[in-house]
């Protein structure tokens, strides 16, 4: 057995029973992030919006993913298409 296939086995284990959780923590930064980079068009004021700007195209379709999985059927920012 290599070095690489211990590794992963050594991963996999400590992940085992933990895979939720690790889901959930990820789609909670992942929110936050979207927050801090929206909220200027929810208006909170962020010194950063005009260096977010540029992440929006890309951002689209997790944004999309998430509107839809908060329960709202249209996008909540006005003039803000994503479906």
């Amino acid at each position: 057995m290599n070095l690489k296939r211990v590794l992963d086995l050594y991963d996999q284990i400590l992940k085992q029973g933990h895979r939720n959780e690790i889901a959930r923590e990820l789609r909670d930064e992942d929110d936050l992030f979207l927050i801090l980079c929206y909220s200027d068009m929810l208006g909170i004021p962020n010194p950063a919006f005009y260096y977010t700007l540029e992440l929006y195209p890309h951002m689209l379709e997790r944004f999309h993913e998430w509107h839809l999985r908060m329960g709202m059927d249209k996008s909540p920012i006005n003039g803000f298409r994503c479906c």
